[in-house]
C-alpha cells in the first residue's frame, strides 16, 4: 500500500463506514416522508420539501475536488460524521407538529454532510484498500450499505409507530428515535476514530496534485463529458427512464396511511415501515441481485426492454390498491413486495446503462456526474408529485403514472439503438 501497510483490519471497518453511509441517506429522503406525513403536513407540501432535500446529491460534483483537496478522507469522514451526529439531536429536538421550518433546515444540513460522507467514504476506500481488497469487499459494502437501508426506512419507522401508539404522542415518539440516532451515529463516530486506519500520511503530501491541478482536471471532466457522442439522448434517458418511479416514490408513505375515506389504504405507521421499509426492501434487493445476473448472461442491449418494462409496468399495483383498497395486509406485502422486485430487477439496467456511458477518460468523474443526473431524475418529478396527487386523488394519480411508463419505454427504445 504504497510505501506503508496498514494495520487494520478492512473488516473492522468498511462495514460500519458503508452502514453509516446509508443511514442518513434514509433517513433524510425516506424516513423524513413518514414523519412529516405522520405531523400533519399536506402531501403537496411533503413531497416538495422532501424531494428537494435530494440536491446536494445532485450538487455535490461540484464540491467534490474539494474534499481531494482539503484536509484528509479520514478527517472529512469523522468531521461529516460529527455533523451528522448534532443534526440528528436537532432533528429530534425540533419536532414539533406546528412549525416545519427548523427542522427542515436540520435535515437540509444532515443531507449536506452526508453527501460529502459519500465523496470522503468510496474515496476513503479505494486509497485504504488495494485492488484485490477493493474487489474482496465491494459485496460487504453492498450488503452493509442495503442493511442501513432496512434500518433507515424500516426498522426506526416501526420503532416509531409502537411508539405512536404506546404513548399516544406522535412527535414526542419521533424525537425519542432520531435522539435514538443520534446517539447511534456518536457511537460510529468515535468507533472510526479508532479504527479508520490513516492511509493518506503527511509524507504523501508532497505527491498529491495541487489546487490548481486538481480544478483544472475538474474542469476538463465537465467539458468532455458534454462532449462524448450521444450525450443528450443519454441526458434524457437518465432523466426519464425512472419517471413512474420518480413521481409515484414520495406519495407510496401517504397513499399506505392516509385512512380509507381519503383513498388511501389505512395502515399504521408500524404496518407501513414494515410493508415498504422492510419487506420492500429485501424485494428490492432480491431483484437487484438477479437482475445483475441477468444482465450478466444477456448483455447491456439484450438486457434493456425486460428491465424496462419490469421496472415501468409492476407500478400498476398501487392503481390497483388505490381501485380496491383492500384491507388484507398480506395482499399489500404482496402487491409492495412485486413493484420493489421488478424495481430492483430494472434498475440494474439503468446503472449499466450510466457505467457504460461514462467508460473513457475521467470514468471516475463522468459517473459521478450522471449519478447528479439520477438524484436530479427523482427531485423534479417529486416536487410536484403531491400537488398532482391531491389535484387528482390516489386513483387519478397512478394513471398518470402509468401514462409515465410510455416515457420509459420510449427512452429504452432510442438508448437500445446506441448500445
Amino acid at each position: 500500500m504504497k510505501g506503508q501497510k496498514l494495520s487494520r483490519n478492512p473488516w473492522s471497518w468498511v462495514p460500519s463506514l458503508y452502514f453509516a453511509e446509508g443511514i442518513p441517506y434514509f433517513i433524510v429522503n425516506v424516513l423524513s416522508v413518514t414523519m412529516f406525513k405522520r405531523l400533519g403536513m399536506s402531501n403537496g407540501d411533503l413531497a416538495m420539501y422532501t424531494s428537494l432535500l435530494y440536491l446536494p446529491w445532485v450538487i455535490k460534483p461540484l464540491w467534490s475536488p474539494f474534499v481531494d483537496i482539503i484536509r484528509t478522507k479520514r478527517w472529512w469522514i469523522l468531521a461529516m460524521q460529527a455533523v451528522m451526529t448534532l443534526g440528528f439531536a436537532a432533528v429530534a429536538l425540533s419536532v414539533s407538529p406546528d412549525v416545519f421550518g427548523f427542522t427542515l433546515v436540520f435535515f437540509y444540513i444532515i443531507a449536506f454532510a452526508s453527501a460529502t460522507h459519500d465523496i470522503a467514504a468510496d474515496g476513503y476506500y479505494m486509497i485504504a484498500l488495494d485492488q484485490r481488497e477493493q474487489s474482496l469487499f465491494v459485496g460487504i459494502r453492498s450488503t452493509f450499505y442495503r442493511i442501513a437501508s432496512v434500518f433507515g426506512q424500516g426498522v426506526i419507522v416501526v420503532l416509531a409507530g409502537l411508539l405512536e401508539e404506546s404513548s399516544g404522542k406522535i412527535p414526542l415518539a419521533w424525537s425519542v428515535v432520531l435522539l435514538g440516532c443520534s446517539v447511534l451515529f456518536a457511537a460510529v463516530t468515535l468507533w472510526h476514530w479508532f479504527v479508520l486506519p490513516k492511509a493518506e500520511p503527511p509524507a504523501a503530501a508532497s505527491e498529491k496534485k495541487t489546487a490548481g491541478d486538481i480544478i483544472r482536471e475538474f474542469g476538463r471532466a465537465w467539458v468532455t463529458f458534454f462532449r462524448k457522442p450521444g450525450i443528450w439522448l443519454a441526458v434524457v434517458f437518465m432523466l426519464l427512464y425512472r419517471l413512474p418511479e420518480a413521481f409515484s416514490v414520495k406519495i407510496l408513505t401517504p397513499f399506505m396511511l392516509d385512512p380509507v375515506e381519503a383513498g388511501g389504504l389505512g395502515l399504521t405507521t408500524a404496518q407501513s415501515g414494515l410493508v415498504y421499509g422492510t419487506v420492500g426492501v429485501i424485494a428490492l434487493t432480491i431483484g437487484g441481485i438477479l437482475g445483475g445476473v441477468f444482465a450478466a448472461r444477456r448483455g447491456l442491449r439484450r438486457s434493456l426492454w425486460p428491465m424496462s418494462l419490469s421496472l415501468a409496468l409492476p407500478c400498476a399495483v398501487y392503481l390497483i390498491m388505490a381501485l380496491m383498497q383492500p384491507e388484507q395486509l398480506w395482499f399489500i406485502y404482496f402487491c409492495v413486495a412485486f413493484d420493489q422486485f421488478g424495481y430492483g430487477f430494472g434498475f440494474t439496467a439503468y446503472m449499466l446503462y450510466m457505467m457504460h456511458f461514462s467508460e473513457g477518460e475521467f470514468k471516475t468523474s463522468h459517473y459521478a456526474i450522471c449519478t447528479a443526473f439520477m438524484a436530479l431524475s427523482m427531485m423534479i418529478p417529486g416536487i410536484f408529485a403531491g400537488w398532482l396527487q391531491e389535484a387528482l386523488g390516489y386513483v387519478g394519480f397512478f394513471i398518470m403514472v402509468m401514462i409515465c411508463c410510455l416515457a420509459t419505454v420510449s427512452v429504452t427504445w432510442f438508448a437500445r439503438r446506441r448500445c
